[in-house]
């Protein structure tokens, strides 16, 4: 996926050079470490990397000691919604993942004015925060954009002229997905997002989807799973079949971002019995066979998965503790954890037998990623944070990661699926994903070695990004500003 512009906003200012002393620098491509090498870093662009480089011979270098650290490339959260916010909790948000070692990130929704501003350079981002990597614009939703197939041919194609990255897919029938699909395709533009409910997964994509997030979500994928998969899906309809005038309704950007941003708190709680049961039938049959064969079809489709997992069990298990009492919500306003905590109320009122099913489907959900993973399916790490219910920006990748490692997924599968497997998806390796000469300087610092656990991809002591450099204390430093403000 090669993003047609990745222009974040103003022009990044060039810092001094920097020269990270005697690191060990790790090759994201099979986990080598390369001990007691320099990395000279000019401008937003990585010079030198080797052992022995003379500081002394760089004007106005700034030398970091990184013996003992582990360099790898700059984190990049593969599914957000930073931007779009209000200007405050958009600057609170982008710098928290910054703090934690996001240096870029996928916006997985947008408008038509985000797009053009982004194309005249007038996206209002913190340089202290991560790249705006790629972005679509609106989500397809029906009734709002995409209540027809020509209205989503004609939304598909005036996001194209706009210059969009790609189109997500939200809430449509599978007549409409198709259309837009077709078209998207027929641009060149690439269509990822949900699998709306009644799809034929398979048919979705041969036909060359690029990427499907959430692992679906609902039943989609395993419904292929399932040796009963029609009777795992029957029922699902292709979403509601809604009339709407002829024409576009003023201000329907705005309605879209309100009813979207209501919808994403939690949409399980939206869940009815027909579809708790569907869920059900979908878990009671789960065969690993059928997944593995699903596994080599998205392999050979190259489908990508993006599982967000952290996502999914915030939504399955949303009124487990360990969310309301996680530390990191102190950076949170107000009002942001009074909607999480309301929609944790709704929750609630699910029955303890529906809630056990949600349970045992997110059990099922790592251990698809595992058979995933297994196989060698491409995926990316996201955590689809800025808006979702208990999920705080830049902490949420790191809790993706361990929620990746809980399916068994290795920890240099996790730390590829963060750099280099994301570089990869956007047709970007010549600037990104590996540590070498001519690539963006945008870096982590580790305190242990991220091959061996992930528990030490979280030991971020410094960040490098687009060449300036962020110790440890500066970091801290993002993350007190955002708990002072909150």
């Amino acid at each position: 996926m090669t993003t047609r512009s990745q222009t974040a906003g103003r022009p990044m200012q060039e810092h001094q050079p920097v020269l990270l002393r005697s690191a060990t620098v790790v090759d994201t491509r099979d986990g080598t470490r390369h001990r007691e090498t320099d990395v000279l870093v000019r401008g937003a662009t990585i010079a030198e990397v080797r052992p022995g480089i003379d500081g002394d011979g760089v004007q106005g270098v700034r030398v970091v000691d990184a013996r003992g650290l582990y360099v790898v490339p700059g984190y990049n959260d593969m599914h957000g919604h930073p931007v779009g916010q209000s200007p405050r909790h958009q600057t609170r948000d982008l710098e928290l993942m910054l703090a934690y070692g996001i240096t870029g990130f996928r916006q997985m929704s947008g408008s038509i004015k985000l797009l053009r501003d982004r194309a005249a350079g007038a996206l209002d981002l913190p340089e202290s925060g991560p790249a705006l990597l790629a972005a679509p614009g609106p989500l397809l939703i029906t009734p709002l954009n995409a209540a027809t197939e020509e209205q989503a041919v004609a939304t598909v194609r005036e996001q194209y002229d706009a210059g969009a990255d790609f189109i997500k897919v939200a809430m449509v029938t599978p007549d409409v997905f198709f259309a837009a699909q077709a078209e998207a395709l027929r641009l060149g533009l690439p269509i990822v997002g949900h699998l709306p409910p009644g799809i034929d997964v398979l048919r979705a994509s041969r036909l060359g989807m690029k990427s499907i997030e959430h692992l679906g979500p609902g039943v989609g994928l395993f419904a292929c799973c399932s040796p009963h998969g029609a009777h795992v899906e029957q029922g699902a309809g292709g979403g509601p079949k809604v009339k709407v005038p002829p024409f576009k309704l003023p201000f329907m950007e705005q309605i879209m971002g309100r009813v979207v941003k209501k919808l994403v708190l939690n949409p399980i709680n939206r869940t009815n019995p027909e579809d708790v049961e569907r869920l059900r039938r979908a878990t009671d049959s789960f065969d690993d066979d059928l997944a593995r064969k699903l596994a080599e079809r998205f392999i050979e489709d190259g489908t990508w998965q993006v599982p967000t997992l952290i996502r999914v069990k915030t939504q399955q298990l949303c009124d487990d503790p360990e969310f309301a009492e996680d530390p990191a919500l102190r950076y949170m306003d107000t009002g942001t954890l009074k909607s999480w905590k309301k929609a944790t109320a709704k929750f609630t009122e699910f029955s303890a037998e529906t809630r056990a099913t949600f349970r045992t489907m997110y059990d099922q959900q790592l251990r698809l990623t595992g058979i995933f993973d297994d196989a060698g399916v491409p995926m990316l790490a996201g955590s689809d944070c800025s808006g979702a219910a208990w999920v705080v920006p830049g902490r949420s990748l790191h809790r993706e990661f361990d929620e990746l490692a809980s399916a068994g997924v290795s920890a240099l599968r996790v730390l590829q699926m963060a750099t280099l497997r994301a570089a990869e998806f956007l047709g970007s390796t010549a600037t990104m994903g590996t540590v070498e000469p001519g690539k963006n300087a945008d870096l982590v610092l580790l305190e242990a070695d991220p091959v061996e656990s992930v528990q030490n991809l979280h030991r971020v002591a410094g960040v490098v990004r687009a060449g300036r450099h962020y110790p440890a204390a500066d970091l801290t430093a993002l993350k007190e500003r955002a708990a002072a403000q909150a």
